[in-house]
């Protein structure tokens, strides 16, 4: 199915999203927000506007390319009004439990070893979710007003007023997108699956 507009977003750093377009990158790692439904990471939409989060940004969980880019702000901060310049399709979901797999995937992703360390280890017993996502960009940036209920730490959110993703352009080519899913693929291995959402 085709959308034309959506209101569904994913929160995720600036800095990542701002890789995600630049085409650095096609995956995020996440193990869920603490305000996450029955406490685990779960994905509710395939395709989702990309929004920015600046508060919880933390440099020293970034290579230094990506950690040079963060601009610091005091807890609580947030914009007058944020910025959408993008939207996704997530087509892999890969869960993985085993520190060594997710070290071989350091050069497809924008954060560090100390940050791959730390997510295994909070909530041990849950896997790390790795995340592919085709990103397109807006035919035009949209520049919405913040409202409290975007607040929080939370994962997915539904925007006030939905937002056209008709005329967006895909970062990557259709072969480059499916090169690097190939190769994120043979590394996660057959034992994992991307289940259906």
């Amino acid at each position: 199915m085709n959308l034309t507009t959506t209101f569904h977003a994913l929160k995720e750093w600036a800095v990542a999203i701002d890789a995600l377009e630049n085409g650095n990158t096609i995956m995020l790692l996440r193990k869920g927000g603490i305000h996450e439904q029955n406490g685990r990471f779960q994905v509710a939409h395939h395709q989702v506007l990309l929004y920015p989060t600046f508060e919880h940004q933390q440099t020293f969980l970034l290579k230094s390319e990506y950690a040079n880019l963060v601009c610091p702000v005091t807890s609580g901060w947030h914009p007058e009004t944020v910025r959408i310049g993008s939207w996704a399709e997530i087509t892999d979901i890969l869960p993985v439990r085993d520190e060594s797999t997710v070290n071989k995937l350091l050069p497809f992703h924008i954060w560090n070893e100390y940050f791959i360390s730390d997510r295994l280890k909070w909530k041990a017993r849950q896997p790390l979710y790795i995340l592919l996502l085709r990103t397109y960009k807006l035919s035009q940036v949209q520049e919405i007003p913040y409202l409290s209920q975007y607040g929080g730490c939370k994962s997915w959110i539904d925007l006030a007023q939905p937002i056209d993703i008709q005329a967006a352009e895909p970062v990557l080519s259709e072969s480059s997108y499916q090169q690097l899913v190939g190769e994120i693929r043979t590394i996660v291995g057959d034992k994992l699956y991307a289940p259906s959402l």
